[in-house]
């Protein structure tokens, strides 16, 4: 991190307050609101995904995404949901890559966010949600508009009071690297929000493909890509150092005319595979004796074919003085026993 550089391009010449937010590494910041920011390394200790393919997809979903998409919206929604019970405000936001479109227009004023930095690896993405920017209406949110990698946030440390994250961090090489990263730019009791796809996303898609494969091609190669478990979700949240880490689920089922049509919807998404050991380009005969098998297995009485997406929500806060702390062990007043014994054994 501390060999991370800047390229920088000057797009207009107003001023941004959010810019202070930005950590240089001995190069100026100039008063705009793009900047583009680059790993002089190149690389991180793991190397599942190959994030410049990943940059593509994005760049191809900013093209290809629908004006409002059922899915995203939905998650977004139930995302932001979690700022109403909060009774703090969070002056200041950093939304990165994933849905931001959908962030952006589904806040309305949840948070009582003053100052939004908007991130993405894309820089057609990021240009896409500046267009936007002017049908937000009255919002009086001042927004700035960086390109930038998840893994590598350029951001200066208790600099935050709110890091949101929607359908984005599950594509990170280090997943923990990039949520002890989005930590350390918190101000204690700064809060992390998180929606991530969960490891039972597309099973039936899963199911179909390797189904194929064996009968096509002999073997299995990589088609989707892995995803977390629920499990590992609030061993991830611990690691990263937040304190009270909260944790839940969401299925959704969305059906589609074909798996033809789910693929598409998933380029739309830029939620196509970028693992960096894919192998070649799907043969033709496979993918279609996996849309053969997908109606086949899962179809349903109209015809329609169903796609799984679980998506984890993730909550943490970054420590403070004012945060409840677990009691010391031993301290307590009454045991077990006496509480049974008190409301009965529940038999």
């Amino acid at each position: 991190m501390r060999g991370f550089l800047f390229r920088l391009r000057r797009i207009n010449g107003s001023a941004s307050a959010s810019s202070r937010l930005l950590r240089s590494s001995g190069t100026t910041l100039p008063k705009d609101r793009f900047c583009f920011s680059t790993d002089s390394e190149g690389s991180s200790r793991v190397k599942i995904f190959d994030r410049d393919l990943k940059r593509k997809h994005r760049d191809r979903a900013a093209w290809l995404m629908r004006p409002q998409d059922s899915l995203t919206d939905t998650v977004a929604e139930n995302l932001l949901d979690r700022l109403e019970d909060c009774k703090k405000t969070f002056p200041t936001a950093l939304c990165l890559g994933g849905s931001l479109a959908a962030v952006r227009r589904l806040l309305r004023g949840r948070g009582a966010i003053e100052k939004l930095i908007m991130m993405d690896t894309s820089y057609d993405m990021i240009k896409l949600c500046k267009e936007s920017e002017p049908k937000m209406g009255n919002e009086n949110i001042e927004t700035s508009f960086v390109v930038a990698d998840e893994e590598f946030l350029p951001i200066q440390e208790s600099s935050l009071d709110l890091v949101i994250s929607c359908l984005g961090l599950h594509w990170t090489n280090d997943l923990p690297g990039a949520m002890i990263q989005c930590k350390l730019g918190l101000k204690p009791d700064g809060l992390f929000l998180a929606a991530i796809l969960g490891g039972e996303t597309l099973k039936e898609l899963r199911i179909a493909c390797t189904i194929a494969q064996m009968e096509r091609e002999g073997g299995i190669s990589p088609r989707v890509s892995p995803l977390a478990q629920v499990r590992d979700a609030g061993n991830l949240l611990t690691r990263a150092g937040f304190s009270l880490p909260g944790v839940d689920v969401d299925e959704y089922t969305v059906r589609y005319k074909s798996a033809f049509e789910l693929i598409e919807h998933l380029r739309a998404m830029g939620e196509t595979n970028a693992l960096l050991q894919r192998s070649a380009i799907l043969k033709r005969e496979t993918a279609l004796a996996t849309a053969a098998i997908y109606e086949s297995m899962f179809a349903a009485e109209d015809g329609t074919i169903p796609a799984t997406f679980q998506v984890i929500y993730m909550t943490g806060w970054k420590e403070h003085a004012s945060q409840p702390k677990a009691k010391r062990r031993g301290s307590a007043t009454i045991s077990f026993k006496d509480i049974r014994e008190q409301f009965g054994s529940g038999d």
